[in-house]
C-alpha cells in the first residue's frame, strides 16, 4: 500500500476505506434488495446497476461501462438499458434511500436519525461533498448534485456515496493514464495481493479469455511475472495509480481541519464497524477496500 514518506497513509484514502462498508449497504443489505424488488426490479445485478447508475438518469450501457470502468461491457449490457423499462431513475433513487433507511434502522436502531454519531458525522460528511471539486468526475458529480434527504442518517449515507464515487472517478482516470483497462486493473490488483481472481472475475463479468489476455499483456509489459505475481515494476505502477488517486481526491483536513477530519474518520470507522461486525457487508468483497481502514 502506497504511503507518504513519513509512513502514513493519506487521509483521503483512509477516510474512503472507513466509509466504504457504510456505502456498501446499498449492495448487500437485505432491506435494499427488498425495496428494489418492491419497486419492480428482481435480481441482484439488475438492482446493482439501476440503483448505482440512477443519479445519471436513464443512460445506456456505454455510459455505465465507461463510468463503472471495471465491469465487462457484456455484463453491463445484460442489465442496461433494460432496467429503465422496469424502473425509472427517480424510482431507483427512492428505492435505494428506502432500503438504506431500513438497513440503518436495523443496524443502529429505529431512532437512528437521532443517534449522536450519525448526527455528528452527517454535517461533516456533507460539508466535504459540498466543497469537493467535481470537474472531470461525472459519476461523483451526479451523486453530489442530488437533493439532500431530510434525515441525518440518509444525508450521511448519500454523502459517503458521493465521496466514494468522486474518488472512483479519479481512480479510473489514474488507471487510464497508466494504460490499464478495467479487466487489467483487476489482474494487477490480484497480482499485488489484492482481491483474488476467484472473487473478482465472476463478479465483474470478465471471461477466462479476457483475463488471460490481460495477464499476457501485463506480462509483456513487465508488470506481472510468469508466476502471476507482480514484478517490482508492476508494484510501482500500481502504487503510482494509488498515489495519483490520492492526489486528486479531496483531503478532508483541508475542509474540516485536522480535528474535524479525525473526528469524522473515527465516527465512520465506528459506524462501518457495525456493518462489518453484523456480517451485512462481506469482507473481503469484490470492491477491494481494506478493512479495517489503514
Amino acid at each position: 500500500m502506497r504511503t507518504h514518506h513519513d509512513g502514513t497513509v493519506p487521509l483521503a484514502r483512509t477516510t474512503w476505506a472507513a466509509a466504504e462498508p457504510l456505502h456498501a449497504l446499498v449492495y448487500f443489505a437485505p432491506e435494499v434488495r427488498t425495496a428494489s424488488e418492491a419497486a419492480g426490479l428482481r435480481g441482484f445485478w439488475r438492482g446493482y446497476f439501476a440503483l448505482r447508475a440512477a443519479p445519471l438518469g436513464p443512460v445506456g450501457p456505454q455510459v455505465v461501462t465507461a463510468l463503472f470502468y471495471n465491469f465487462a461491457p457484456s455484463m453491463v449490457a445484460r442489465a442496461v438499458p433494460e432496467v429503465w423499462q422496469r424502473m425509472t431513475p427517480d424510482g431507483a433513487l427512492a428505492a435505494r434511500l428506502a432500503g438504506v433507511d431500513g438497513a440503518l434502522r436495523a443496524l443502529v436502531g429505529e431512532d437512528v436519525a437521532r443517534h449522536p454519531a450519525v448526527g455528528e458525522a452527517a454535517p461533516l460528511a456533507r460539508a466535504l461533498v459540498e466543497a469537493a471539486p467535481v470537474g472531470g468526475r461525472p459519476l461523483g458529480a451526479a451523486v453530489a448534485g442530488l437533493p439532500w434527504p431530510a434525515e441525518p442518517h440518509l444525508v450521511l449515507w448519500q454523502a459517503v456515496t458521493a465521496l466514494r464515487e468522486l474518488r472512483g472517478d479519479g481512480h479510473n482516470a489514474a488507471l487510464l493514464g497508466e494504460g490499464i483497462d478495467g479487466c487489467a486493473a483487476h489482474v494487477l490488483f490480484a497480482a499485488v495481493g489484492g482481491s483474488a481472481r476467484s472473487l473478482t472475475q465472476p463478479n465483474r463479468g470478465w471471461t477466462d479469455d479476457d483475463w488471460d489476455a490481460r495477464v499476457a499483456d501485463l506480462t509483456a509489459r513487465g508488470l506481472v511475472a510468469r508466476d502471476g505475481h507482480a514484478t517490482e515494476q508492476g508494484r510501482r505502477t500500481r502504487a503510482a495509480v494509488e498515489a495519483a488517486t490520492d492526489r486528486v481526491a479531496l483531503d478532508p483536513a483541508t475542509v474540516l481541519g485536522p480535528a474535524g477530519a479525525a473526528r469524522l474518520l473515527a465516527l465512520l470507522t465506528d459506524l462501518s464497524g457495525r456493518v462489518v461486525q453484523a456480517g451485512v457487508v462481506p469482507v473481503p468483497n469484490p470492491m477491494g477496500a481494506p478493512w479495517p481502514p489503514p
